[in-house]
C-alpha cells in the first residue's frame, strides 16, 4: 500500500521573504469527499491534474493512491463535483539533501505559509531550515481538506 510521510511547518514569512525562489506552480484542489478517516480529491498543478485517494492518518503517516488525469477532465470535475476548494503556489526547495514543498496560500487562505517534507519513516532525521517554524503535522487545521471548508482567515483571528 503507497503510504504518504509528512512532516508539515508553519512558515517563518520574513525569512521566507529573503529566500532565493525557484517559479512556483500554481494548484487549484478540490475535495469531492473530506472526511475523517479519507478524502477524495482532485489537483490541477500548472499542466498537469490528477485525482488522489487518501486514508485516515495514522501519526504523520497515511495510505495515498495518486494518479494522473488530463487536464481537461480535471478542470471539469473541480467546476461539477468539488465541494470545496483551496488555492496556493507551490515552491520545491533543494535543502540539506531533501526536497521541501512550501505553499503560499491565497483567496480565503491568503497570509498562510506552509513547509512540508515528505519521509521514508517516521523517524528520519532531517535538517530544518531556517525558514522553517513550528511544526504543525498533528494540528488537523492545517490539512489542505480543513482549510477549504474552514480557513485560515476565519480561524487565525479565534
Amino acid at each position: 500500500m503507497p503510504t504518504e510521510i509528512e512532516r508539515k511547518f508553519l512558515v517563518d514569512h520574513a525569512k521566507w521573504a529573503a529566500v532565493t525562489k525557484p517559479v512556483g506552480t500554481v494548484y487549484k484542489q478540490g475535495y469531492i469527499l473530506s472526511e475523517e478517516k479519507r478524502t477524495v480529491r482532485i489537483r490541477v498543478a500548472g499542466d498537469a491534474a490528477y485525482i488522489t485517494l487518501k486514508g485516515a492518518s495514522a501519526g504523520i503517516s497515511r495510505s495515498e493512491y495518486e494518479y494522473k488525469i488530463p487536464v481537461s477532465e480535471g478542470e471539469e470535475i473541480l467546476d461539477n463535483f468539488a465541494a470545496s476548494l483551496i488555492q496556493k503556489t507551490r515552491y520545491n526547495i533543494e535543502h540539506a539533501g531533501n526536497t521541501w514543498e512550501i505553499d503560499v496560500f491565497t483567496g480565503d487562505n491568503t497570509g498562510l505559509i506552509l513547509a512540508e517534507i515528505e519521509l521514508q519513516h517516521e523517524d528520519e532525521p532531517f535538517e530544518k531550515p531556517l525558514w522553517a517554524g513550528q511544526e504543525v503535522s498533528h494540528d488537523n487545521r492545517y490539512t489542505n481538506a480543513s482549510l477549504s471548508v474552514y480557513p485560515y482567515n476565519i480561524w487565525k483571528q479565534a
